[in-house]
């Protein structure tokens, strides 16, 4: 597939923005994106209550507090969006996502031929401690994970 572009920031929307190709199908990257095994590998350690709209959870990076998360929505195998209270520029995460300002973020599965085309879209950085430096934050932090996930998910 052709090479992935990396996360773009729109500060007018407090936006960050990526679009990868995978070679793998719909199915394999829902896995990928939902089960906290899965995600775990890619991403941060995940810990979750359940798997439908509500379900709560943690995401915990080495040497780091964990993150609280909640599932926001869940299309499957189409969309999954999650809300976690990383404000990256507070220095510490909130007790629970609804304890401080908290994102969310999107992950919009579509089939191509060849693979899948993901999408994650993050919102809602304007109530951050920091709007700017978040959405530079996560926009590097987008673009590293996704390249692991991409890598992790087209592996044989």
């Amino acid at each position: 597939m052709t090479s992935n572009q990396q996360s773009v920031v729109d500060e007018d929307t407090f936006t960050v923005r990526r679009t990868i190709l995978i070679e793998a199908p719909v199915e394999k990257v829902w896995t990928a994106v939902t089960a906290p095994e899965h995600i775990s590998k890619w991403f941060g350690q995940a810990v979750f209550s359940g798997t439908a709209a509500g379900s709560t959870g943690t995401l915990t990076w080495p040497g780091n507090q964990p993150i609280p998360v909640r599932i926001e929505a869940v299309d499957e195998p189409r969309s999954v969006s999650y809300r976690w209270g990383n404000d990256d520029a507070a220095g510490r995460p909130p007790a629970d996502v609804d304890g401080g300002p908290s994102t969310v973020f999107t992950f919009t599965l579509e089939t191509v031929p060849g693979g899948t085309r993901l999408t994650v879209v993050e919102t809602g950085f304007e109530t951050t401690s920091d709007p700017l430096a978040n959405l530079e934050s996560h926009r590097t932090g987008w673009d590293a994970e996704l390249d692991t996930l991409v890598a992790l998910v087209e592996a044989p």
